[in-house]
C-alpha cells in the first residue's frame, strides 16, 4: 500500500509538471484542496479511485493514473441452489417484524412440520385453455405492468410478497395447461422472477437477487425462451458494477453478447459493458460500447405481448448512461450537463428512476464543484430516496456525502448534512 502511494504520487507530480499545471490549478480542476493533493503527491495520503480518475481526465493521462489505483471489488457469498421437481416456496409475512421467503424441498417442509400449517385452496383446479387461457395471460401481463408502476413509488418490501405469490401462481397454473398456454405462463413467470431479482438487489440482498435471476432463466427456458439467459448475465453484471468490479462487469457483459440475440438484449449488454469500461477508466472502449448500444437499441421493435426488458422510464437510455459513465471517467462537468438534459424527460411518477439518476446528477455536480446546486438537488430527492428504499441509490448517496464532507464550511452542506446523515442510517433505507 505504501509503495502504491509513492508510485501514484510521483507519477501524478511528473504528469502535472510535464503538462505545466500548477498544484493550485490542478486543485481547481478536480475540486480537491491543494493541501490534500500535496499530501497525495508526497505519498503521505493514499489516493482514492475517484481522485485518480479526476486527475487522469484533467491531465489527459489516458487511464495511466487510474490504473495505479485499482478498485477493490467487494465480495459476496453465493446461494445454495435447490434441485429437483419438488421445490416448495415458504413465505412468512409479518406486520411488526421481518418477512422472509425460503425455497425448500418437500422433505424439508415435512420434517419441519410446515405441512400442517393453514392451507389455501382445496386442491388443483382446471386451467383455462384456448381463448380463456389467452385472457388469463392478458390479465397476468396487465398485473405485471401495474406491479412495475407500484415498484416505482414504494419500497421493495411492499411489492415483493405479491410478486412472489404471482410468480408461484403462474408456475403452478402452467403444470396443467396446454402447451401454448403453458409456454406463455412460464415466460411471463420468468419476467416476474427477473423483476423480483432486481427488487432484491434494490433491497440490498445480492444473494437473493442472483437466486431469482437464475430462477427467471430456468422458467424462461422451460417456456421456450432461451434469450433471457443472456439478459441474466447483464443483470449479474449490474451486481458486479456496484461491487466496483470493472473486469467482471466487462466480462459478463461481453459474454452476454455472444450468439444471436434480440437487439434490445444485445444493446443492454453493450450498454453495461460501457459502464464497466468507464469504471476501469477506459474512455475509448466506453464510447465504442455506447455507440454500439445506441445502434442496437434503435433496432428494437416493441412486442405488445411481452413485458419490456430493462427500464421503461428513460426516453434515451444510452444518453442517460453516457452521463453515468462520464462521471466514472472523471469528467463530472460533462456528466452533469448530460444528466441535466435527460432528467427533464423522466416522468414525474417514476420516483425510483427520478431518485436513481437524480442522485447521480447531484453527485456529478458536487464532484464538478457546484456544491450549492448539488445540495439543492439532493435536498429535493432525499425524501423520495428514503421512500423507495434502494440500496443502489444509497451507494451514490454515500459518495455524495463523502464528496460534500470536503466542504464542511459551506452553508448549503451544513444545512443538508443532518438530513443526508439520517437518510444513510441502516433503518432509513
Amino acid at each position: 500500500m505504501l509503495e502504491q502511494r509513492h508510485r501514484f504520487g510521483s507519477e501524478l507530480r511528473r504528469l502535472r509538471l510535464a503538462g505545466g499545471v500548477t498544484l493550485d490549478r490542478l486543485a481547481g480542476l478536480v475540486h480537491y484542496s491543494k493541501g490534500q493533493l500535496s499530501k497525495v503527491e508526497r505519498g503521505l495520503k493514499p489516493p482514492n479511485p475517484e481522485l485518480a480518475r479526476l486527475c487522469d481526465a484533467a491531465l489527459g493521462a489516458g487511464g495511466e493514473l487510474a490504473a495505479l489505483v485499482p478498485l477493490r471489488p467487494s465480495e459476496a457469498d453465493t446461494t445454495e441452489e435447490i434441485h429437483g421437481d419438488e421445490e416448495v416456496w415458504l413465505m412468512h409475512l409479518s406486520a411488526d417484524g421481518p418477512s422472509w421467503f425460503q425455497p425448500m424441498d418437500r422433505r424439508q417442509v415435512m420434517a419441519a412440520g410446515a405441512a400442517s400449517m393453514m392451507r389455501l385452496g382445496l386442491g388443483p383446479s382446471p386451467v383455462p385453455s384456448g381463448a380463456e387461457g389467452t385472457s388469463l395471460l392478458e390479465v397476468s401481463r396487465s398485473l405485471f405492468d401495474q406491479y412495475r408502476r407500484l415498484g416505482q413509488t414504494v419500497g421493495p418490501s411492499f411489492v415483493l410478497p405479491s410478486l412472489i405469490a404471482q410468480t408461484h401462481t403462474l408456475r403452478e397454473l402452467s403444470r396443467g395447461a396446454g402447451n401454448h398456454t403453458r409456454q406463455g405462463l412460464l415466460r411471463l413467470a420468468s419476467r416476474y422472477a427477473e423483476y423480483i431479482g432486481w427488487l432484491m438487489q434494490e433491497s440490498g440482498d445480492e444473494q437473493a437477487a442472483l437466486w431469482w435471476t437464475r430462477r427467471a432463466v430456468a422458467l424462461a427456458a422451460a417456456g421456450g425462451d432461451e434469450d433471457l439467459a443472456a439478459y441474466a448475465l447483464v443483470r449479474r453484471a449490474l451486481i458486479t458494477l456496484y461491487r466496483q468490479d470493472a473486469a467482471q462487469t466487462v466480462g459478463l457483459a461481453q459474454q452476454a453478447q455472444g450468439g444471436a440475440l434480440p437487439p434490445r438484449i444485445h444493446g443492454l449488454a453493450a450498454q453495461r459493458e460501457a459502464q464497466g469500461h468507464a469504471l476501469d477508466g477506459d474512455y475509448d472502449a466506453c464510447m465504442r460500447s455506447l455507440d454500439r448500444a445506441r445502434t442496437l437499441l434503435a433496432r428494437h421493435t416493441p412486442d405488445s405481448d411481452a413485458p419490456v426488458i430493462g427500464t421503461t422510464h428513460l426516453t434515451d437510455p444510452v444518453a442517460m448512461v453516457t452521463g453515468w459513465c462520464l462521471l466514472d471517467l472523471g469528467r463530472p462537468r460533462e456528466a452533469a450537463e448530460t444528466i441535466d438534459r435527460q432528467m427533464a424527460q423522466v416522468p414525474p411518477e417514476a420516483l425510483r428512476t427520478q431518485a436513481r439518476y437524480g442522485m447521480r446528477r447531484a453527485l456529478a455536480h458536487a464532484v464538478a464543484g457546484d456544491i450549492d446546486h448539488a445540495c439543492e438537488l439532493a435536498q429535493e430527492l432525499l425524501g423520495t430516496a428514503v421512500t423507495v428504499a434502494s440500496a443502489t441509490i444509497t451507494a451514490d448517496l454515500r459518495r455524495l456525502a463523502h464528496t460534500l464532507a470536503r466542504h464542511p464550511k459551506n452553508p448549503s452542506v451544513r444545512a443538508l448534512t443532518p438530513r443526508l446523515t439520517a437518510a444513510l442510517r441502516p433503518d432509513a433505507l
